[in-house]
């Protein structure tokens, strides 16, 4: 093969590679925009969260939940289960900086070794992630996080295999929320490119692992059906399970999640 030979069969072929990661990013990262062909009803104990966008948290008030349970208000907690206002993600500063709050830009080695070899290219200082006076925990997307409660996942694939009290855990180890400055992607314009952007934020890497992101060709999500027991700041526990992470139409990160609390 002759070097004009070679060169054009190796054009074809990246740009054969290019369209195969760019249709599977499409069908991951883009999603389906059609609205879902029928309506999400949940179940008891569960919230459905259409958490789909790169940009917004969702939180989740447990308290409420049970409050609207007791008190027969059915059309109420139908709403709370069902409907999330969406909080933002800041991508400016409007005050002081806090130091660590803003967007990290990573580049990943997306089409190499994979997202784990990866390297810090720049940080700019936005407003810290706003949120409600009330709430147990939020998800973006498949990250999650909590308003200073802790994480253990239990061996249980089914909330009726649970002991019938949160006391049979009180002596495990649970996780914390943690750091991170490379989870929470937010814009995926570059994404072909390696150069993901992300927040600067908490998340409970436990919890999160209910919907690990894996950067395969094509890309795709590991849902994990184990049980977690959340334990609330305020001492209380909850149980919580990842039930499905799509929707009617296929759109990825719309989660149904079954909770139990107080547990």
């Amino acid at each position: 093969m002759n070097n004009n030979t070679f060169a054009h069969a190796l054009s074809a072929t990246l740009a054969c590679l290019g369209m195969f990661v760019l249709t599977s990013c499409t069908g991951i990262f883009d999603d389906i925009y059609d609205e879902p062909q029928k309506e999400v009803v949940p179940a008891k104990g569960q919230v459905v969260v259409d958490a789909t966008s790169w940009t917004d948290w969702y939180y989740i008030d447990l308290k409420q939940l049970q409050q609207l349970t007791e008190a027969g208000d059915d059309d109420a907690l139908l709403k709370a289960q069902t409907e999330h206002e969406p909080w933002s993600i800041p991508m400016t500063l409007t005050g002081e900086s806090d130091g660590h709050s803003g967007q990290y830009l990573y580049w990943f080695d997306v089409l190499g070794s994979g997202i784990e070899n990866n390297e810090f290219r720049s940080y700019t200082p936005c407003d810290a992630q706003p949120e409600p006076t009330e709430w147990s925990f939020a998800v973006h997307r498949n990250n999650v996080r909590t308003n200073g409660g802790a994480v253990f996942k239990t061996q249980y694939t089914s909330m009726d295999q649970l002991p019938e009290s949160s006391d049979a855990f009180k002596n495990e180890t649970f996780v914390e929320d943690e750091w991170t400055e490379k989870e929470v992607w937010d814009n995926k314009d570059q994404m072909l490119l390696g150069l993901v952007p992300s927040q600067g934020i908490k998340i409970n890497k436990v919890l999160s692992s209910w919907l690990n992101f894996k950067f395969n060709i094509p890309p795709d999500y590991i849902p994990d059906s184990h049980v977690f027991v959340l334990r609330l700041n305020d001492g209380t526990y909850a149980a919580l399970q990842l039930v499905d992470y799509l929707s009617p139409a296929g759109k990825k990160c719309w989660l149904t999640i079954n909770y139990k609390y107080p547990y």
